[in-house]
């Protein structure tokens, strides 16, 4: 593991580390839901910012698109930001499983993948996986 994935996930030099819990605060996941609502039937997409191993921010890239069906941004206007850690999108269909769009574009960018569900009601609507769409625990942090 590189020295830059230890220090973003919070980690010193002799631990090892699989990924598959990822702690989130609550005013972001609060934040995600009512993004999600606000752009339903759409699709809402936004990047994840963690600090010292934890998700502290939602990051919305400049020209996103949020679209019946897709969502996207544009990587390349996106400042150079090693706190950006992966993305956030939502399926209005309901469904928690990544599609394979999802993993063929969106998933490689970051390694962290959150899919908010509709009706976006609670943490319950929230589904997290790593790099190559394996289910990731979420822990909501006060």
């Amino acid at each position: 593991m590189s020295r830059f994935l230890r220090k973003i996930l919070g980690l010193s030099e002799s631990e090892t580390y699989r990924l598959s819990r990822v702690r989130i605060k609550k005013e972001v996941v609060e934040g995600i839901l009512e993004a999600s609502r606000n752009v339903h039937p759409r699709e809402f997409i936004g990047l994840l910012r963690a600090e010292r191993g934890m998700i502290t921010e939602i990051v919305f890239a400049p020209a996103s698109v949020y679209g019946q069906g897709l969502s996207q941004f544009c990587p390349h206007m996106l400042p150079f930001d090693f706190s950006i850690v992966g993305s956030i999108h939502s399926h209005p269909s309901g469904s928690s499983m990544p599609s394979a769009e999802d993993l063929n574009s969106m998933f490689n960018f970051g390694f962290i993948h959150i899919i908010a569900v509709f009706p976006y009601h609670g943490f319950q609507s929230l589904y997290a996986y790593d790099k190559k769409g394996k289910p990731i625990q979420l822990e909501i942090v006060e």
